[in-house]
């Protein structure tokens, strides 16, 4: 009989980890240090070769541990494990969802390039691509879910006559609208753009769906970027981010995180370690709540619009890609109030069991307002052509009952004038 290959949840309780070597301890232990001893000179060297990159390993050799902005026990313990979500040969973790997305431009982007970027973005992303990347002569260059390729083309010849892009990054589904973007499409222009000596890569962040939900490194992406602190962690109690793609990919992120020292700290890695233990149940039982509560609230003759990829029709361009990238609706639901402001404030104000804050993917529920939260930096001209009105309202689905949480929207739709 053939050995079936282990799936990913079955291995997120032990896959890196031998409790034999840890005095039988089930659960890893917390490696709160700083610095690591080496058995000899000739080891601390052969260690410090291979974390410069000055040769090769040897058949067999791996890295030992050196010092915990190089690498760390736990550190290492959820790179290992988050890869296999995402089918990935190596995985960084980091301090940030913003350290990984920075730390990845800089290692791929210097001055001069181009970068391409789909839109909307998260907030602080779209910060970083429009009012720091230009101080270090990266040019830029913005599409949108509704661009085709041929449109994304016509866009570069025109703001870049005969220039192509070094990088291409997306995020799909889009904070906080769920627009979708195909990575197919963007993958075969990062193809088109790659040249002798200079290939483009393309990086997904797959922050509102994945690793559950959508597994980008599948459709041609070379690189998948989160912000940890969602899903993957999960429960509102740390900070992280993570970059997964192949080895050489990687390799690179982690020799600009070494020197920016934007790693991930070994008491957030354990917390993690803890948390990857339950990513599948808990995106799972979201996602199931979340699909109950956009129902409800696409019925209410309060909403106009309610942006769920659930709902997608069968005529929606966005219905084809949805089919063909995403293995589910995932839990975040937005929607646009009948009013502006005002009626959504109004809303927010008087809801129940939903936390009022910014993030998402935690086992609480939250409510925030993205014109003025977290999309409040991005241009009036940009917001309005993203749909991000004044009349939006984000939802993230947590684990709370969601007839408890649909009792809640109702009372707080009641207040609205």
């Amino acid at each position: 009989m053939s050995k079936i290959p282990l799936s990913p949840e079955t291995q997120m309780l032990s896959f890196a980890y031998n409790s034999a070597d840890h005095q039988g301890a089930v659960k890893c232990p917390l490696f709160q240090t700083s610095t690591f001893a080496f058995n000899s000179a000739a080891e601390g060297k052969a260690f410090f070769e291979l974390a410069y990159g000055l040769r090769e390993p040897s058949k067999g050799e791996e890295m030992g541990m050196i010092y915990s902005r190089v690498n760390n026990p736990n550190l290492e313990i959820i790179e290992q494990r988050l890869r296999l979500w995402d089918k990935g040969d190596a995985c960084a973790f980091f301090s940030s969802g913003m350290a990984a997305i920075s730390t990845m431009m800089f290692t791929f982007l210097r001055p001069g390039d181009i970068l391409l970027f789909g839109s909307p973005v998260y907030g602080g992303t779209d910060h970083f691509i429009h009012h720091v990347l230009p101080q270090f002569g990266i040019r830029t260059l913005m599409f949108t879910s509704r661009d085709s390729e041929e449109d994304v083309l016509a866009l570069l010849n025109a703001a870049y006559p005969g220039e192509s892009p070094s990088f291409i990054y997306i995020e799909t589904p889009g904070n906080p609208t769920n627009n979708l973007i195909d990575i197919e499409m963007c993958s075969r222009l990062a193809r088109s753009f790659s040249q002798k000596g200079k290939q483009c890569l393309l990086a997904v962040d797959n922050t509102f769906l994945g690793p559950v939900f959508q597994r980008p490194l599948e459709h041609g992406a070379d690189l998948v970027v989160y912000s940890a602190t969602k899903f993957i962690s999960g429960h509102s109690d740390l900070i992280a981010g993570a970059c997964v793609g192949s080895s050489e990919v990687i390799a690179g992120v982690k020799a600009m995180r070494t020197f920016m020292g934007t790693m991930l700290d070994p008491h957030s890695s354990w917390l993690v370690m803890r948390s990857l233990e339950t990513l599948k149940v808990r995106m799972e039982t979201q996602a199931q709540s979340a699909f109950k509560v956009a129902e409800y609230v696409r019925s209410h003759p309060k909403v106009k619009d309610v942006h769920f990829l659930g709902f997608l029709k069968e005529d929606d361009p966005q219905k084809k890609i949805f089919d063909n990238q995403c293995l589910g609706t995932g839990s975040m639901v937005s929607f646009n109030i009948v009013g502006g402001e005002k009626q959504a404030f109004d809303f927010l104000d008087n809801l129940d069991h939903f936390k009022l804050a910014v993030s998402l993917g935690s086992t609480e529920s939250l409510a925030e307002h993205p014109a003025t939260m977290t999309h409040v930096d991005v241009s009036s001209e940009d917001r309005e052509k993203l749909g991000i009105h004044p009349n939006l309202v984000r939802l993230s689905i947590g684990l709370e009952n969601s007839d408890d949480l649909i009792e809640a929207i109702e009372r707080a739709f009641d207040c609205v004038k």
